[in-house]
């Protein structure tokens, strides 16, 4: 098979999988320009459209849907030749491709990349954050890090070491309003709160009072995790965080623990990787940092 013929089958899968050609070209860190030549061209070669477009949507026709499954298996079997060669070579090395939400990637993954690079030289991390829930195996991702209860899954996957749910304010804040003692002193401040960009519910903060977890409702929110600790951190509030965000903050001195007696711990972190990256070296060097970088956090 010519390697062009190759090229329009991956770009073809991808953009099938994902339904767009610029979530394909995303994951391909190729151009949409170029995903939708390469599929021309194997529309042209086949002699079949592979694809209904419209300005809004990108649909498979009946022959492109029994095509893209075959094109599929077709990539998973290249992909398990690909981790074969990986996993004879000892030494940690090519393109890991993780992916995480944007709190995750930002305070603990990115910070501990350095010293991972430093450590496994011949490893490049592609990192990607997003609030999506990504397909680990179609769209190619070697290790997802994910928050929240998981649904039966075939992936492989470790649960990463707990965080705590604690409030924070800035010190300026507290010196003004004073520090409350009990969380239903918190009636008598500003409250900061973060609301779900997926489905506009606000957060509902958790405290473990007299033996037993309990809830309060802030009404108002903030769709961004770091939106809400820079309200903090100018003296907005008083907020509540998972102890991996806060952290940096917690180190400048912009942000301090508050009500930290009632603060609940969680361990709904989970690492998840595909079956055909068991053993993978470049994989298993990445769980490795993980576990150390929640440790830390």
């Amino acid at each position: 098979m010519a390697l062009e013929r190759l090229t329009g089958l991956i770009a073809f899968a991808r953009a099938g999988s994902l339904g767009s050609f610029t979530a394909a070209a995303r994951s391909l860190s190729v151009s949409p320009s170029a995903v939708s030549k390469s599929i021309q061209r194997l529309e042209r070669h086949l002699g079949v459209p592979l694809f209904t477009r419209t300005t809004r949507s990108l649909v498979l026709t009946p022959e492109g849907r029994d095509l893209h499954e075959r094109a599929l298996r077709l990539l998973r079997e290249a992909e398990e030749i690909e981790q074969a060669a990986m996993t004879a070579r000892s030494e940690p090395s090519g393109t890991l491709r993780v992916a995480a939400s944007l709190p995750i990637g930002l305070h603990v993954i990115a910070p501990a990349l350095p010293s991972f690079r430093a450590l496994h030289p011949k490893v490049t991390v592609d990192l990607r954050l997003t609030d999506r829930m990504v397909d680990i195996v179609e769209e190619g991702i070697d290790v997802a890090v994910r928050i929240g209860d998981l649904s039966d899954s075939s992936l492989l996957s470790r649960k990463l070491p707990p965080y705590r749910l604690c409030c924070f304010a800035s010190p300026s804040y507290l010196a003004a309003r004073g520090t409350p003692a009990h969380p239903d002193d918190l009636q008598d401040h500003e409250l900061v709160n973060l609301r779900y960009q997926s489905t506009g519910q606000v957060f509902r903060w958790p405290f473990w009072v007299g033996g037993r977890e309990i809830e309060i409702i802030p009404t108002a929110g903030v769709d961004m995790s770091d939106a809400v600790l820079a309200m903090l951190a100018a003296g907005g509030g008083i907020g509540i965080s998972a102890s991996f965000i806060a952290a940096p903050y917690v180190a400048r001195g912009e942000l301090v623990a508050v009500l930290s007696d009632f603060a609940v711990q969680r361990s709904n972190i989970t690492a998840l990787w595909p079956e055909s990256r068991r053993a993978n070296p470049a994989v298993r060097a990445f769980l490795t940092l993980l576990r150390h970088a929640f440790q830390g956090g």
